[in-house]
């Protein structure tokens, strides 16, 4: 029978967790700090900032939270960056994207101090992540991980195929389940016989972008399959880059859409902001981080 990897219960153990290690945090005199900042009222803007408060609130992190309007100059998101950087206060900062076009979403991000970045989406970090220091790691690719290790799948010695190869997912979860001794190839809109490839994958992690692309003629038998994609489809109802439906009955564990990786994003970004304490108490300054 297929297990169904539950995202929901698997994050909220994390969530549980955390509570506990910002409450000893607070008996040592240390309050932990997320300033998050939204540009604009995107509508799943919105949702998604919503969330991350009401995380915060649970595991008794401190929010800050800065709603600028859609017309803010890049300048003026670069100062108040500038100034959160400067705030002993503060531990970690967050960015909303997508931000308006009249701001260079790289410049932003960049300007965050690796320190604070707990996203995991400035140089720094990647960088650390790629020759194994410590830092920052990319939210949804680190949920994938715990996922994994929670539902008690190995990825030491097993294939590994990762199809999509973005800054945010793609890249970092190939550098992870490396970490975790998988042996990993990248696939792309560009791999030459994708089925073949991603045919070969004891896990396969789906990053592509495109509702419900990957059916069963793509996955080994057996295999476990990992959904990071989330569309609305032609009902309105949400699917994955993976069609469930035809997959599902070949796997040996999977994903659903909604309720597997989505919720370990947030409950990762937790992750970040409860370690972002040690991570500043060993590097204090930013030309002294990983």
């Amino acid at each position: 029978m297929t297990q169904i990897i539950d995202g929901k219960k698997i994050s909220a153990e994390i969530k549980d967790e955390l509570k506990e290690q910002a409450a000893a945090y607070r008996d040592r005199g240390k309050e932990i700090c997320l300033a998050v900042i939204q540009v604009g009222d995107d509508p799943a803007s919105c949702v998604y900032v919503r969330n991350k408060k009401k995380a915060c609130e649970y595991i008794g992190i401190r929010s800050l939270s800065y709603e600028l309007p859609g017309e803010t100059t890049e300048a003026e998101l670069l100062s108040l960056v500038g100034e959160l950087n400067a705030r002993a206060d503060v531990n970690g900062i967050l960015v909303q994207l997508p931000l308006p076009e009249q701001i260079n979403e790289e410049k932003v991000l960049n300007a965050i101090s690796p320190l604070k970045d707990v996203d995991g989406f400035h140089p720094m970090n990647v960088g650390a992540l790629c020759i194994g220091k410590k830092g920052f790691v990319s939210c949804t690719p680190a949920g994938v991980i715990q996922l994994l290790k929670r539902s008690g799948i190995s990825i030491s010695g097993k294939e590994c195929v990762v199809v999509g190869r973005s800054n945010i997912v793609g890249k970092p979860m190939s550098l992870l389940l490396l970490r975790e001794n998988g042996t990993v190839t990248v696939a792309h809109s560009r791999t030459a016989d994708l089925k073949e490839v991603t045919r070969r994958a004891d896990i396969l992690v789906v990053a592509v972008g495109k509702p419900r692309m990957i059916t069963a003629d793509y996955v080994k038998e057996g295999a476990v399959v990992v959904d990071v994609g989330i569309h609305r489809d032609e009902n309105n109802k949400l699917c994955g880059d993976v069609d469930y439906a035809s997959v599902s009955p070949h796997c040996s564990a999977i994903t659903p859409v909604p309720g597997g990786v989505g919720p370990m994003t947030i409950a990762m970004l937790m992750k970040n902001c409860v370690e972002s304490i040690l991570l500043q108490e060993t590097y204090t300054d930013e030309a002294d981080c990983p």
